[in-house]
């Protein structure tokens, strides 16, 4: 590994990942906002119209992906492992399919306002993608290591967080909600958005994994 590392660093390569891998996680701050948004959302429209533009940048993740995925067989030398890039370009990849999931069943199961709890369990998202923006934003400079870290700890943070928010929803759901198929549908929605916060703390563990590779 110590000499992979050297080689990489000797021979010229192609900084291209850092930019898409910055396009993905910027498209998951603006997927993570819009659903913030569709949490509030008081009309149908409103509704739909967010739910379009999620399903749009979901696309427009799908294609940043194939990118990378592309690039990666075509380069020769990568700033980072391989594999690194292919599991962390995964993991953003999954977050926004969540998200996207999420933002669906809200059509698909007519829930026209948002518990307290799936409103948190949105702006809790948002603050996890935040700090995957930062997180990659700094693979270019894996020397400081302490910023790095200070992401990774508010990352795993606010999945705790989510696991809090989750568990306490789920268990007023079951004692309050008379209704099977709508506490069916609530439940999908809570697993749904504290998966898509699990997926972050995935992404986090590989940037853990990169900086301790460069450390």
């Amino acid at each position: 590994m110590i000499l992979d590392k050297l080689i990489r660093q000797l021979l010229p390569h192609d900084d291209k990942f850092f930019s898409l891998l910055g396009e993905s996680t910027n498209n998951l701050i603006m997927a993570g906002d819009l659903l913030k948004k569709l949490s509030l959302a008081s009309s149908l429209r409103q509704q739909t119209n967010l739910v379009d533009e999620i399903k749009d940048l979901e696309h427009r993740g799908d294609s940043i992906t194939h990118t990378i995925f592309s690039e990666l067989n075509a380069t020769f030398v990568t700033p980072l492992d391989r594999e690194d890039i292919h599991l962390l370009t995964s993991a953003l990849d999954d977050i926004m399919d969540h998200i996207d999931g999420s933002a669906q069943r809200v059509i698909l199961y007519n829930i026209r306002k948002f518990p307290r709890e799936l409103v948190q369990l949105c702006d809790v998202l948002a603050l996890s993608i935040a700090e995957l923006q930062r997180g990659v934003s700094l693979l270019k400079n894996l020397h400081e290591t302490s910023r790095l870290q200070e992401v990774l700890e508010r990352v795993n943070q606010y999945e705790n967080d989510a696991d809090v928010i989750f568990d306490r929803a789920v268990a007023d759901l079951f004692k309050k909600e008379k209704n099977p198929i709508q506490l069916i549908k609530l439940k999908e929605m809570y697993v749904g958005l504290e998966t898509a916060t699990d997926k972050c703390e995935d992404a986090a563990n590989i940037l853990e994994g990169i900086l301790i590779k460069h450390a």
